[in-house]
């Protein structure tokens, strides 16, 4: 069975996208450490981002690196930060994460419970600066 990522890739599941190309693809995190929190997939199934080839793995991490410019760029932060986990859903992905400090990426913080209309002005906004 597909995972949850890869049935928001093929439209099953609506998402907040941000960006996607042929291989990859970014999408609002619906359970955010902070407004801006996306995620940044291949969409090549794979379930540990170390298993991914070595092409896959850089061309992701320049991927993400466009989409956190942007975050950077529409949400006011320091820093945007990177966290790889991997436990929660089996398919790699990268959290994007804006930082005020270092502990805005406490996975055990509160997360933010955000409207339709947060989730889609954050993700125009993003989109925008892409």
């Amino acid at each position: 069975m597909a995972s949850i990522f890869s049935r928001i890739v093929a439209g099953e599941i609506p998402c907040y996208k941000i960006a996607e190309d042929d291989k990859y693809f970014a999408f609002l995190d619906i359970s955010p450490l902070q407004k801006g929190h996306t995620l940044v997939i291949p969409k090549r199934e794979v379930d540990y981002i170390f298993d991914l080839t070595d092409e896959e793995l850089a061309g992701l991490q320049v991927f993400a690196k466009k989409v956190a410019i942007a975050i950077k760029k529409a949400i006011p932060c320091v820093k945007v930060g990177q966290c790889v986990l991997g436990l929660e859903v089996p398919h790699a992905h990268i959290h994007l994460v804006p930082m005020q400090s270092e502990a805005d990426m406490r996975f055990t913080n509160p997360h933010l419970e955000l409207t339709t209309e947060e989730f889609q002005q954050i993700a125009a906004s993003i989109r925008k600066e892409l």
